[in-house]
């Protein structure tokens, strides 16, 4: 009984450190975007949707981009945390089969 308690309560107790790596996995991600931007195409900015001077091309392709890297990014922010709960505590994080999605 006390185990079924504790898979109950444990969401709520992940939720802050959930908020943080959430947090942290951002920051990673325009990071790594921004590199990978600059490794690819050499210019620190990556276009807007809205910038004029861009073409459709080169705007789609940096939305592509930064969605696959924000992604990868979160989910190994995110696996991480929850692989670190389980070792600390036993239990996996997530009470359903699923993704966060």
């Amino acid at each position: 009984m006390a185990k079924r308690r504790k898979k109950q309560k444990l969401p709520l107790v992940y939720a802050p450190l959930g908020f943080a790596l959430s947090w942290a996995g951002g920051a990673l991600g325009a990071l790594a975007f921004r590199r990978t931007w600059m490794a690819l195409r050499g210019e620190e900015d990556a276009p807007d949707a809205l910038d004029r001077d861009r073409g459709w091309g080169e705007v789609l392709l940096a939305a592509a981009l930064q969605g696959a890297v924000f992604a990868v990014v979160r989910s190994a922010v995110d696996r991480t945390g929850a692989t670190a709960i389980e070792r600390s505590t036993g239990t996996w994080p997530a009470t359903r089969k699923g993704g966060r999605d």
